[in-house]
């Protein structure tokens, strides 16, 4: 069974029954191949799902860490509030270094010492810092450890046995 176009062409000499006839079996073969590629269709449909899914879980998943470090930040903020130190009274310079650069805020002569001592710890609450126990920064940085909690290091060196100046200390808040 010829249709028309054939029969012109056979007609005109253009092609014989040979060319029609494996025209014809090319045709059939890839009518029959057909499932097939319905197969690979439904197969990359779901492929497609599956990285949507995975894409969906991953946004959630960031979704969720960045609620609960806002959460956490909000916590902080409130510690900070709540157990801030008045320092109005200051008079005294404590300097200290954040983010690379040093700062300095007016404490009084007590809360100088206490700051040296590490008893007292300098947070970051807004566009200025704040005094608060060295209690509530160890529990602000465990909460949120990249809130920036200022605390002093009171380290206790050896001392050296032939250091000729081992009987004169010299103290950490030394002013100028």
């Amino acid at each position: 069974m010829m249709n028309s176009l054939q029969a012109q062409l056979l007609k005109a000499g253009l092609v014989d029954e040979k060319k029609i006839k494996q025209a014809q079996r090319s045709k059939k073969k890839t009518a029959k191949q057909q499932p097939d590629t319905l197969q690979a269709v439904a197969e990359a449909a779901e492929r497609v799902r599956q990285e949507k899914l995975e894409r969906d879980r991953q946004l959630n998943q960031q979704r969720q860490e960045e609620a609960a470090r806002r959460e956490a930040e909000a916590q902080v903020k409130q510690m900070i509030e709540q157990h801030r130190i008045d320092r109005s009274q200051g008079d005294t310079a404590y300097q200290f270094v954040s983010k690379k650069k040093i700062k300095k805020i007016h404490v009084t002569g007590e809360q100088f010492e206490r700051l040296s001592r590490g008893t007292l710890a300098i947070a970051r609450l807004g566009p200025g810092f704040e005094l608060i126990p060295a209690d509530i920064a160890t529990r602000i940085s465990e909460r949120a450890p990249h809130w920036p909690v200022i605390v002093a290091e009171v380290s206790a060196q050896p001392a050296d046995e032939d250091d000729p100046y081992a009987d004169y200390k010299i103290p950490d808040d030394l002013m100028w």
